[in-house]
């Protein structure tokens, strides 16, 4: 069984990352090989960085930096919900990634990321930067959201189509290929 996270990427009131969350974790329950958790950072509430000691040394003070570090320590790959701001990635899921060093490594990362006409590809990108340098093996298999609101109804519920859904598949293949062959690695 592939320990899956799946984490959102904002805080601010009104986000709609929970609700796209909500929705892989549903596809996802079509795929019994996948133990799946939701990681929602605006619930999580990290604040900014404020552990004294460097994250590769694992010497942390806090509880939310304890807590925080063993549901990424225990995880094989991760998804992580993506919103884009200003042509990146936001904030949160920086500091998120940054708490941590040792945790993160050797696991598959996938994507889903959503916005405007972009989809959310340009915030994928600048994320694939940081993952690799706490060897994290982000995924070319993608699930990108352009004009996102229009599969968002009244209740604020995500509904993606087909489509979306065969993207999810198509990336939820790859994790589990690479959550198993970087295993050792982890061990």
């Amino acid at each position: 069984m592939t320990k899956l996270k799946i984490i959102t990427s904002t805080t601010r009131p009104g986000r709609k990352g929970a609700s796209i969350a909500a929705w892989v974790s549903e596809v996802l329950k079509s795929h019994p090989e996948f133990e799946v958790e939701v990681l929602d950072l605006g619930l999580i509430n990290l604040p900014l960085m404020d552990e004294a000691a460097h994250p590769r040394l694992k010497t942390y003070e806090h509880a939310h930096t304890k807590k925080w570090s063993a549901k990424i320590e225990e995880a094989d790959a991760f998804i992580v919900v993506l919103a884009e701001y200003n042509f990146g990635f936001p904030a949160p899921i920086k500091n998120a990634i940054d708490y941590l060093h040792q945790e993160w490594a050797y696991k598959p990362m996938g994507f889903v990321s959503y916005g405007g006409l972009s989809g959310g590809t340009r915030s994928v990108q600048m994320l694939k930067e940081v993952v690799t340098t706490l060897k994290t093996v982000p995924l070319p298999e993608a699930v990108n959201i352009p004009f996102y609101s229009k599969y968002i109804d009244d209740q604020d519920t995500f509904k993606g189509d087909a489509s979306l859904e065969k993207s999810v598949g198509l990336m939820l293949q790859e994790l589990k290929r690479w959550a198993a062959a970087l295993k050792p690695l982890r061990s």
